[in-house]
C-alpha cells in the first residue's frame, strides 16, 4: 500500500502567479459581488457583505469547482 508521501505531488509556482491560484479566484469573485453592492462604508458592513457572499458562494458547489476548471489550476483539484 502506498504511504501518504508517495500520494503527495509538489508543484513549484512563481511567486507571484494570481492565476494559477483557486485562493485568488475566490477573492476575485468575491471583490466583484461586494463591490457591485451599495458601497459599505464602514468595517461592519464590510464584513456583513463579505460573509453573505462567503454563504452564498458555500450553497453552490459547483461554483466553487468553476475556480479549478481552467487547465492552469488544475493542479490543485
Amino acid at each position: 500500500m502506498p504511504s501518504e508521501r508517495d500520494r503527495i505531488e509538489v508543484h513549484y509556482l512563481l511567486s507571484y502567479a494570481p492565476e494559477l491560484n483557486p485562493d485568488e479566484r475566490l477573492n476575485a469573485d468575491m471583490k466583484q459581488a461586494v463591490g457591485a453592492k451599495i458601497p459599505v462604508r464602514t468595517k461592519s458592513k464590510l464584513k456583513a457583505a463579505v460573509e453573505d457572499h462567503m454563504t452564498m458562494i458555500g450553497k453552490f458547489p459547483h461554483r466553487v469547482r468553476a475556480y479549478f476548471q481552467d487547465p492552469r489550476v488544475k493542479y490543485a483539484a
